[in-house]
């Protein structure tokens, strides 16, 4: 399901979204709004993107929003002005949620705007995402609350955590060494993705 956003009070313009032709939708997911989906992203059934209340919403090549997983924000707009505090600034640009190239977001993840996840980065399975900032290659284990702190590049966080403030990101977040066991998972989830991306649009699904 694609379509626009409606127009509210907190949402004044209406937007179709965005979606290259070399990403796949699902039949049973929904893209609505204001959203930006870049080239070979594989959005898997039952994701939900919406922007149609924090926006813009940006997804970049190369990544995956699997099954369950949902795109929201809080809202960017009151009384026609922007809500800065909701917002994350990416190249002088703002966005309710932006989520970099070759990014993998597991099955139901949560990324709720304002959010920023980094490049080469994978977020796992039931993992929240709130108010915070990911860097770039870095790995959020499963069931991981990311909330209000910034996991500086290179970082992963264990599976469970709950880091609800920067001083908890900063001991709970570890550098990743070359014997840290999932240092390349997300390399192959992306390729997996790509590969489906690519697949089902060739077979006209």
């Amino acid at each position: 399901m694609i379509h626009k956003n409606v127009q509210t009070d907190f949402a004044r313009k209406v937007y179709d979204p965005v979606i290259d032709t070399s990403a796949y939708v699902h039949p049973l997911a929904a893209v609505i709004g204001n959203v930006t989906i870049g080239k070979n992203v594989m959005v898997s059934p039952f994701a939900s993107i919406r922007g149609d209340e924090g926006q813009p919403l940006y997804v970049g090549d190369n990544a995956n929003v699997q099954d369950g997983v949902i795109i929201h924000a809080l809202e960017t707009e009151h009384e026609g002005h922007q809500v800065e505090k909701n917002m994350v600034t990416v190249d002088g640009k703002g966005y309710a949620v932006y989520v970099s190239n070759n990014v993998s977001l597991a099955h139901q993840v949560q990324i709720h705007g304002p959010a920023f996840v980094g490049h080469d980065t994978f977020i796992g399975m039931q993992s929240l995402v709130f108010k915070a900032r990911v860097g770039n290659n870095c790995v959020i284990e499963p069931g991981c609350i990311i909330m209000g702190a910034n996991i500086p590049d290179g970082h992963y966080v264990p599976a469970g955590s709950v880091v609800n403030d920067q001083a908890k990101a900063d001991v709970l977040a570890k550098k990743i060494t070359d014997d840290y066991a999932f240092k390349d998972l997300n390399r192959g989830v992306i390729h997996v993705n790509t590969g489906l991306a690519a697949g089902y649009n060739k077979a006209g699904m």
